[in-house]
Formats: C-alpha cells, structure tokens, sequence
C-alpha cells in the first residue's frame, strides 16, 4: 500500500529528529564533562551554550512526537512534562499538563500540535492547560490578549485548506489532518481572553 504525503513527511519529520537528537546529546555530555572536572559552567558563555543545548534538545523531542510518525506506542507523563518544562523556560507560557497516566503517543501528538498553535496565538503570556476524561481530551489557552488569526483557526475545525500558510504555521495545517486520520472531531472555542481546543 503506498503511503500518505502526510505519513511521508511525518517520517522525514522523525528521521531529522532522529539525527539531530545525538550531536546535540554530545555536546550536553560534553557539558557535564567539564563540569565533572572542575570548569565552573557559571560563566556567561558556558551559560549559554548550555542553556542553548536545554532548549534545543526539547525542541527537537516535541518536534519529533509532534511531527514525527505517530503510533499507539505509550508516552510517560514524566517524559511529556519534561518536554513541556524545557520548552517553556524562561518563557511567557506556563503548560500544566493533566493526564496522571501515560497516554498513546498519537493522543500526545494531537495534544502538542494544540499546545503549539496556542502558543502561535499566545505572543504575551499566559497559561495553556491540558486535560483529559473518558479519552476526550482539553487544550485550553488562558491569556489576557490573544494574536488575531480567525483564518488560521476556522480553517482548523472546516473542510478548508488553509491558504498560504508560512513555516511558523504549520501546526494548523497538521493538527487536523492528524486528527482526521484518528477519526476525531477538533472543536475551536474561543472569546477575548480564552481558546479552547476539544477532540
């Protein structure tokens, strides 16, 4: 059977993340090394480069569930709330992720794909939480002043191609196709201070 352009990509997807995922390692173990032997890793530059290999090293694992090929294979809360900590520090959103269990990791991919287009929509600060009961699950975006993008999130719950979407984007053209291919119905709430995205 031939596969999907969507299944192609999510492939590709995992492969970069595969590949980038152990140079970056490298240089956090050669981090750690230093500090193993006495280098003080306080100093601005060191700081840095460590700071930068922390964040790096969590893009790339949200990418490679977000992106990559899903499946039924479970992910750990312990794993997802890692992911979700590194990504945020220092930053203007708070992610409190709800499920006490680990869930299917192509629940977690729709689940991340949300959190994504929240923070598209979230430019200031605020707060995402994620929530799930009886395998329904509740993206839901709190903040005081939300990025006007009606086109971006009717084309997410509509039979619509998105038009013209830029790299930075892509998270809405993917969150319903993923869903779509996991029969689930997206569902976009939203007023002056709160998104909520159901499926």
């Amino acid at each position: 059977m031939a596969q999907s352009e969507f299944d192609l990509a999510a492939l590709i997807s995992s492969r970069i993340c595969h590949d980038l995922i152990s140079p970056i390692g490298a240089i956090n173990n050669g981090l750690e090394l230093l500090g193993m032997s006495g280098q003080s890793l306080n100093g601005p530059e060191l700081s840095l480069i460590h700071e930068s290999v922390q964040n790096a090293s969590a893009r790339i694992r949200f990418f490679r569930i977000a992106y990559g090929a899903a499946s039924d294979q479970e992910v750990g809360r312990a794993e997802v709330i890692s992911i979700l900590n590194d990504m945020m520090s220092g930053g203007r959103l708070s992610v409190e992720w709800g499920p006490l269990e680990g869930q299917p990791r192509d629940v977690v991919r729709l689940a991340l794909l949300a959190i994504q287009c929240l923070e598209t929509a979230m430019p200031y600060c605020g707060r995402i939480e994620v929530s799930s009961s009886r395998k329904q699950w509740k993206i839901h975006g709190k903040s005081e002043k939300f990025n006007q993008i009606d086109d971006l999130w009717t084309a997410v719950t509509a039979t619509q191609i998105i038009p013209e979407i830029s790299s930075a984007q892509v998270q809405f053209a993917l969150l319903p196709a993923a869903a779509k291919e996991q029969n689930r119905d997206l569902r976009v709430t939203r007023t002056a201070t709160d998104i909520t995205i159901q499926f």
